[in-house]
């Protein structure tokens, strides 16, 4: 068969947000299948929030869309508007998706404005869940862009269906829905969404996935959307281990007085151990990624400190690792 993808019907009777809960509404099909099927089994607890990104000429017949939608349900909405030009060497959709969450995170730590045409029991209260409509179609194409990169676990796990950032709890419901049963659903109600005119564009190399790969492993693989989803939870699962096993081991190696590890501690382990304390320590303490052949350079580095004449000064990530001492240092200048 074509797997056993959830219905959406299922999927929303699985949902138990806390309230209220917000929607993230472009206008496209996923975000108005899930807006109208949340309202339909919560009708007065849910509002919306579509981000505005300036990027497209048709940027304002989307909002004008979504606010003559939102007023038929009668769903408060508040619209956001965002700079989501790229920085350098940064892509379009990653610069769409900070200014996007940072537009969600704005929204979370603050009380719902007052001003919100619509329902009453918002005004004041703090928005507790944001819903996003990413489907397994979506999950699909963000672990095969991860294979493509040669991604790490974090990246094979995928999209996680729910996290907690800034005092909000994010929902992705429809994780496990097909987009082909999103549109049958949404076929069936009649209900008009936007054609994001970028979704067809195969200069995105997720419209390609989408486009052109999709189709072809629909035909060898058929219960694809299934079986990915299980190989992203076995992902996520050993992905949760190693960031277990990294903080024990960083409880050993850190000195104490300045949170640098100690060259002869990190000898104590493996060299896998190593790469996975050392990646954590970069992450968590200096907010930076090394890629791999920087990863692999930096250990070779520090197995060689058998004496105390070796130096090391290599980029890693933003910045550059140094050894001082018995201690490992990172700079940023």
């Amino acid at each position: 068969g074509n797997g056993v993808s959830q219905s959406l019907t299922d999927a929303i009777g699985a949902f138990s947000p806390t309230f209220p809960l917000v929607v993230a509404y472009s206008g496209g099909a996923d975000s108005t299948a899930l807006l109208l099927a949340c309202c339909q089994k919560w009708p007065g607890q849910v509002g919306a929030i579509h981000v505005h990104h300036g990027l497209q000429a048709a940027a304002d017949g989307f909002q004008q869309h979504c606010e003559a939608v939102c007023t038929t349900l009668n769903v408060p909405l508040i619209v956001r508007r965002v700079d989501a030009k790229p920085g350098a060497g940064q892509s379009p959709e990653d610069a769409a998706r900070i200014a996007r969450y940072r537009a969600f995170s704005e929204l979370a730590l603050e009380k719902w404005p007052p001003d919100t045409t619509g329902i009453a029991q918002f005004n004041g209260l703090h928005v507790r869940s944001i819903a996003l409509a990413q489907h397994a179609d979506d999950q699909v194409e963000t672990i095969l862009l991860a294979l493509g990169r040669g991604a790490g676990l974090s990246g094979l796990s995928g999209m996680p269906k729910h996290w907690q950032r800034d005092g909000a709890s994010y929902h992705r419901p429809l994780l496990d829905v097909s987009a082909q049963e999103i549109r049958s659903w949404l076929a069936a109600r009649e209900v008009g969404f936007i054609e994001d005119p970028s979704n067809t564009d195969l200069r995105f190399t997720r419209n390609r996935i989408r486009a052109r790969l999709l189709p072809a492993m629909q035909e060898v693989f058929p219960a694809f959307r299934d079986t990915f989803a299980r190989s992203a939870r076995h992902a996520a699962q050993a992905q949760e281990v190693l960031q277990e096993v990294a903080l024990q081991d960083l409880a050993r190696v850190l000195r104490l007085s300045d949170d640098r590890p100690m060259i002869a501690e990190l000898h104590l382990l493996s060299r896998a151990r190593q790469a996975n304390a050392l990646r954590c320590w970069f992450k968590t303490r200096c907010m930076t990624t090394p890629n791999s052949a920087q990863l692999e350079e930096l250990l070779d580095q520090v197995a060689a400190c058998t004496t105390r004449g070796h130096k090391i000064d290599i980029k890693v990530g933003r910045g550059f690792a140094r050894r001082e001492g018995d201690v490992l240092a990172w700079y940023n200048p």
